[in-house]
């Protein structure tokens, strides 16, 4: 009996067979059915071969999201090659990093970043072929030499390219953390993890019977940029399911709303701030969102955004996951009567905006320094600690790091959270993000979930402010409206949440301190380390 691998090519037969006319859409420039975005990927196939490409080497791709990333996502791991995202959002010089390191031998280049390339090309001996996306335009005039225009590249091969089986086990895909604890790291994945990851995750966000779920019916567009983690996987799962699947481009609102609108997109991801940004655009033209689900993920989920949400009729809740788990781990989706009510209570509230509970197949546990397991009540701590099939099995040449990261057979997220009986993980911060006040730990999530809700207080960033008597103390960096913000009203929050039981008591020793903006990481994530630099001292 011949095997049947785990490859990324077993996702287009249900497609193929079940919905060969369904749209994938790419801005309002152009409309391609799955039959004919499938020869296109027999198209790309075929000129990676005739141009010597073969099993093992790694293509990289900067582009925005759009059809021809989707394309990458599986022409490349289908010959057997990996496919290598570039940030866009790193500096030059990570960029650089990473291409050298993942020894990427071809670039496929939106003309958009032609002049990051430009700038650091003499760094780049290993790119032996420039392919140019030009969406349509003129080339711009540039020092790099194109071997040739994506369009016209697929235009000299056929619609069917055979696709040979290989080992599951063959590496796809390679793409670079954001670099918040050190230098860029590669993070990788193989056929098999990638495809275990799409099922998993696929049915457990098909699964709810009413809310927080993802149907054959939905119209899909990623907010979460394709470059990062496989856009969440999600459009390997929406390729599997045969949706109508839109591609937006580069991110800008106006767009958004339009393909929202036009498209009738029922289902997205994307992180806080960029769900903000749309709620607000929406509110701004008057455009109607009841009927789109969004999963949010890569920051906390703040109750008075998912609150916000949900009055504008969006069906919003959270997940969680890393880089080097795939990455969903955990969806935060309501059962029982939560699920059915016609509105949303507190405690329910609460649980859309936790990390949610462990898709199949994951092993889920919260443990102390020893490795042991803590109870699941609710109130026990840890840190959590994951296995499950797809996770990364490293970092790309790096062992140290990579066995750090694999202590005790578990993969160690440096994630703290307390799990209840209901089997909700709850997220309390970072390892590296706790605040030691007086012996005691004070969770900045936590307090920065209390400050959300502070009437003037448009977002909110708490870090550990070194202190000779206290050990440390909070330091709550805001962005407010200063006609609406009142100190005392922070002040008296705290308090209220004190009294509640929610926050260490300590927290009554945050101190306030007003600022323009808050750095975020190329993926719209708070960067904590940016913000120690530039608002502690040095020592």
């Amino acid at each position: 009996m011949t095997s049947y691998p785990l490859l990324l090519k077993q996702l287009w037969h249900t497609p193929l067979t079940n919905a060969p006319e369904q749209e994938i859409v790419y801005r309002d420039q152009l409309r391609l059915t799955y039959r004919q975005a499938y020869a296109r990927i027999n198209r790309f196939a075929g000129a990676l071969v005739a141009d010597g490409f073969r099993q093992g080497d790694v293509i990289a791709i900067m582009d925005h999201d759009s059809h021809r990333y989707l394309e990458c996502y599986f022409a490349i791991p289908m010959i057997g090659a990996t496919m290598m995202t570039v940030n866009t959002k790193l500096i030059p010089t990570q960029i650089a990093y990473t291409l050298n390191h993942s020894r990427a031998s071809m670039l496929l280049l939106h003309a958009d970043f032609i002049p990051i390339i430009e700038s650091i090309r003499a760094e780049l001996p290993g790119i032996r072929k420039f392919i140019v996306m030009a969406d349509g335009v003129g080339v711009p005039q540039t020092i790099l030499q194109f071997d040739d225009e994506y369009e016209n590249w697929l235009a000299s091969q056929t619609d069917d390219f055979n696709f040979a089986d290989f080992d599951e086990n063959t590496r796809a895909t390679v793409f670079y953390t954001t670099g918040t604890t050190g230098g860029p790291k590669g993070v990788y994945y193989t056929h098999r993890q990638l495809v275990l990851h799409t099922l998993a995750a696929g049915m457990a966000l098909t699964a709810p019977a009413v809310r927080q779920r993802f149907h054959s019916e939905d119209v899909y567009m990623p907010l979460t940029p394709m470059f990062h983690v496989h856009a969440w996987g999600i459009p390997y799962i929406a390729t599997l399911l045969g949706l109508k699947q839109v591609y937006p481009g580069r991110y800008a609102p106006d767009m958004l709303l339009k393909l929202i609108r036009e498209e009738q997109v029922t289902c997205s991801h994307c992180v806080p701030t960029l769900l903000k940004m749309v709620l607000t655009a929406a509110q701004a033209s008057a455009v109607d969102l009841r009927g789109w689900k969004v999963v949010i993920g890569g920051s906390a989920l703040p109750h008075v955004l998912t609150r916000q949400a949900l009055e504008m009729g969006v069906d919003c809740f959270a997940g969680y996951g890393l880089s080097e788990t795939a990455p969903i781990l955990t969806l935060a989706q309501l059962t029982g009567n939560k699920s059915t009510q016609d509105s949303i209570t507190d405690d329910a509230l609460t649980d859309l905006c936790c990390a949610g509970r462990a898709i199949p197949l994951v092993d889920l546990q919260i443990v102390d320094g020893a490795m042991q397991p803590q109870a699941h009540d609710g109130q026990s701590s840890g840190e959590i600690v994951v296995r499950a099939p797809w996770l990364t099995q490293g970092y790309l040449d790096n062992p140290k790091a990579s066995e750090e990261l694999w202590r005790g057979d578990y993969l160690h997220t440096q994630d703290i959270g307390a799990i209840d009986s209901n089997g909700y993980l709850r997220i309390t911060d970072r390892l590296k993000d706790v605040i030691k006040v007086a012996g005691e730990w004070v969770s900045s999530l936590e307090v920065e979930n209390a400050l959300a809700l502070v009437s003037g207080i448009r977002e909110v960033a708490v870090i550990g402010m070194p202190d000779k008597r206290w050990g440390e103390r909070p330091l709550a960096l805001l962005v407010v409206d200063k006609h609406l913000f009142n100190e005392l009203a922070a002040q008296e929050q705290l308090r209220l949440f004190i009294a509640r039981g929610s926050i260490s008591k300590h927290a009554l020793l945050t101190q306030f301190k007003q600022v323009d903006a808050i750095a975020k990481t190329s993926v719209g994530k708070i960067d904590k380390k940016a913000l120690r630099v530039e608002h502690i001292p040095a020592s």
